[in-house]
Parts: C-alpha cells; structure tokens; sequence
C-alpha cells in the first residue's frame, strides 16, 4: 500500500482537486484507493457526499479519547472510499500533545487492509494534522500555481518536511512539484514554469512534466459535488490528471 499526501500551506492551490482526481482516476483505472480528508473545513468530504454528523470521522479516529476502528471510519460513497474531515479537527493542535502526537494517523493506518493507495488531502495550515498526514506517507505531492505567493510559500512547506523526514519519517520524499491552473501560454506561466524548475532541483526533486489547465467542468463538477472523472471524463482538466497519475506511479498502474 502506497500512500500520497497532497500538501500546500498555501490555500487555493489545487490541493483537494488534486487528492481527489488522484483518488477517482486510481479507482476508475481498478485501483482500489481510499481518501482521506484532514482538513476541518472538509471539502473533500463535502464533494464526497460524506457524512460528518453522526458518525465516525478523522476526529473519532486519531483525537477522540476513545478511538473507534479504522474500518468504522470509512465511508462507501459513489465517489469511492472516504474517511471524513471534522470541523472538530480544528482542535487538534490542543488534543494531542503527546509525545506520539504525529503518529496517530500512521498508527491508524497499520492496521488498514484492502487498498492499494491511500491519498491525503491536507489543512493549509503548518499544524499537527498536516504532520500527521506528512509522518505517515511515503510521498507528498506539492501542488503549486504560476503566481509570486505560491512560489514564496514553498520555503515554510519544505522546511516542514525536511523536519519530519530527519525527526518522524525518514522515508518520506517529495515526489514533485505540480503546476495547476497553469496556463501555458502566458509569459508569467512560462517564467514560473523555469524558476519552479530551479527551486525543484534545490530541493532534490522535481518539477512534473506534465500541467494541469484549468476548465469549467472542474468548478462545474466541484459546485454539483461529483468527481470530475464521472461528470466531464474528456476535459482538459480530467485529462491531464491521468496524464499526472502515468507521471506520478509509473509502472505501479496499468490503466484500461
């Protein structure tokens, strides 16, 4: 089981969109692949259709003091596999305090079986939940758009993940940096297409050759709350996250 965490301290950059359509393409190509939202404001569990109220959620998992079984935390949607965010989570920096305070969600997932990928869309936030998120993956996909601010917030990001891989996870590694909302055609796309070239190498890793262009089915599907892949499977936008999910895993995929 591989799992893919889609970080950002930046809000507005692609994040859940981009667990998300990782997420469906996997499952639609036969991959069985579970999502897992740790963001309070639970925009992949809103799109998701997943329930908060009355059930178990991220929070019941890894803050509650009594903590329920990963398997009663996931949710069987239309939209695939799910474990729902929690406005509760919004505590978590006041909850755990312990010594194994970034480990609970790693700790949870030991225990998980029947999946292949697990994908996890994080908080904007530089807290204990993306920590968690970060501690327990084995890769983090950092999405980026071509703009000034996006590109200055990266410093805080991989200061963060240097941390966790020399203090928490030395097997973690950043698989890439991902241009969304890219528009190629323009000279600021282009000129932060090569300086985020630059900034990758620095940072031992890569920029993803592959782009994602922004559509209107991509907000269309996101405001109806279906996956991208189900609502528009030939846009622009859908197409080159498959193209990404090839760059991404590689030979680990074969798709149909």
């Amino acid at each position: 089981m591989k799992i893919i965490t889609v970080a950002n301290q930046k809000g507005g950059v692609g994040k859940t969109t981009t667990a998300m359509c990782i997420a469906a393409i996997l499952n639609a190509w036969g991959h069985n692949t579970l999502l897992i939202d740790t963001d309070g404001q639970c925009n992949s569990t809103d799109t998701y259709r997943a329930e908060v109220d009355g059930v178990a959620t991220l929070y019941d998992l890894i803050i509650s003091d009594d903590p329920c079984e990963i398997e009663e935390a996931i949710q069987h949607t239309e939209a695939g596999d799910i474990i729902a965010g929690d406005p509760q989570l919004e505590v978590a920096d006041i909850k755990l305090r312990d010594e194994d305070a970034f480990f609970k969600l790693k700790d949870a997932l030991e225990g998980l079986k029947g999946y292949e990928y697990v994908i996890i869309d994080t908080n904007p936030d530089v807290n204990v939940m993306l920590r968690n998120a970060l501690t327990a993956a084995d890769e983090v996909v950092i999405p980026v758009t071509a703009d000034r601010y996006p590109i200055k917030g990266l410093s805080q990001l991989t200061t963060t993940i240097s941390k966790v891989q020399n203090r928490l996870n030395p097997k973690l590694m950043i698989a890439g940096l991902l241009l969304v909302k890219f528009k190629a055609r323009t000279k600021l796309g282009q000129d932060t297409k090569n300086a985020l070239s630059g900034i990758a190498e620095q940072i031992g890793t890569r920029l993803f050759d592959t782009y994602i262009r922004e559509s209107i089915s991509c907000q269309e599907a996101q405001t109806l709350r279906v996956p991208l892949i189900k609502y528009a499977p030939k846009c622009t936008t859908e197409l080159d996250y498959e193209e990404f999910v090839k760059e991404l895993l590689g030979e680990e995929i074969e798709n149909g």
